[in-house]
């Protein structure tokens, strides 16, 4: 996919990615629960970071200057905000260092070390932007926020309202999502909008569910597919923010409603809210990676993982790729990767066509 003659990628602002998609917050915000408040000031942080985010100039990898550090180190920082909204707040944790007793610090700590191994180790990825950014993030960040974010340099967290969601640190998929924002950042620059929104967070779904899979050792078939389980508290109707295997089915309550994602285009949404619908329609394309996954078998990150991952590298990936484009991508990567006439490249592009999405060979 690359070419010496690819004109350079179109710079876009970037944009806020919360985990937690708007129309989840809006719906808790109108609702009868003691915690509407708490969900209704996640919005407005939201809203204040989505617009600072837009702020700030894109600057793609091949333009990154060489790193000055050699070797492959982590190199993490967590911050505690004390329930302020003071980035980053006072450094509490630093690389090498003990464990503070502190739950979300400590997860925070792990988490973003589970992220850095597996981009390292899987596809000698160093860090976010493949220059050993170091990885900070802060804790404990406003009163009762709802959400957890990749702000441009780093993770921001959320404790959660106590009633519906709990800590954000709790998820290691959930930080490996975030992370993959800033991934996507320093790559293919995704515009946060329509089809390539939705791709740019179904990236961000896939590799984060590929670093919980690592973690735990996981095959395709061994894998639950949910991004976020255990983030809602008991008293919630569901089981995830979102299923890849099967969308639409993450969770149905009756204060923050029914999954909205559609599993293929018949059910595409068009909507001009959540920039176009980014995380609704995301569950089309996850489903895709999910039944290339399987279909190929083994290990998630060896199989579509690696055809994903060279889509989302390559300086030929449109920046405004819809699903068609991105996918028609994914079948000449695997075509490179294992054959022309692969079992791989047979399976990347029977999961495209089964939701729908028409790619050419």
């Amino acid at each position: 996919m690359t070419s010496a003659t690819t004109p350079p990628r179109t710079a876009a602002a970037p944009a806020f990615c919360g985990i937690v998609p708007p129309h989840l917050l809006s719906r808790l915000a109108g609702s009868s629960l003691h915690v509407a408040q708490a969900a209704r000031r996640t919005l407005t942080a939201d809203a204040r970071h989505r617009q600072a985010r837009g702020a700030v100039p894109w600057v793609g990898e091949r333009h990154l200057a060489p790193p000055t550090v050699t070797g492959r180190a982590d190199d993490r920082s967590i911050f505690d905000d004390h329930d302020t909204e003071h980035l980053p707040g006072s450094q509490v944790r630093a690389e090498g260092g003990p464990a503070t007793g502190d739950a979300s610090a400590d997860e925070a700590y792990d988490g973003l070390g589970a992220t850095f191994d597996f981009y390292l180790k899987v596809y000698d990825r160093w860090s976010v932007d493949g220059q050993g950014l170091p990885l900070k993030g802060t804790v404990h960040y406003g009163v009762q926020y709802d959400n957890a974010f990749w702000n441009g340099s780093q993770m921001v967290f959320g404790d959660g309202d106590g009633a519906v969601f709990g800590r954000f640190t709790d998820a290691v998929d959930v930080i490996g999502h975030e992370l993959t924002h800033g991934v996507t950042q320093y790559t293919a620059n995704l515009v946060y909008r329509g089809q390539s929104g939705a791709l740019n967070e179904s990236v961000s779904d896939c590799f984060g569910s590929m670093v919980k899979q690592y973690q735990l050792g996981q095959d395709a078939a061994d894998a639950d597919w949910l991004i976020g389980a255990g983030l809602f508290l008991p008293s919630v109707r569901g089981v995830a923010l979102r299923s890849m295997k099967d969308p639409g089915t993450a969770y149905d309550d009756p204060h923050l409603g029914k999954d909205p994602q559609p599993a293929a285009m018949s059910g595409y949404v068009d909507t001009t809210t959540d920039d176009g619908g980014v995380h609704i329609n995301s569950g089309i394309p996850n489903r895709a990676f999910y039944l290339a996954a399987t279909a190929i078998g083994g290990k998630s990150w060896e199989g579509a993982g690696a055809v994903w991952y060279d889509v989302l590298t390559s300086p030929s990936l449109p920046a405004a790729a819809t699903f068609a484009t991105f996918g028609t991508a994914t079948v000449h990567a695997a075509e490179a990767r294992f054959g022309r006439r692969s079992r791989q490249a047979n399976a990347v592009a029977a999961a495209w066509r089964e939701v729908g999405v028409s790619v050419h060979s």
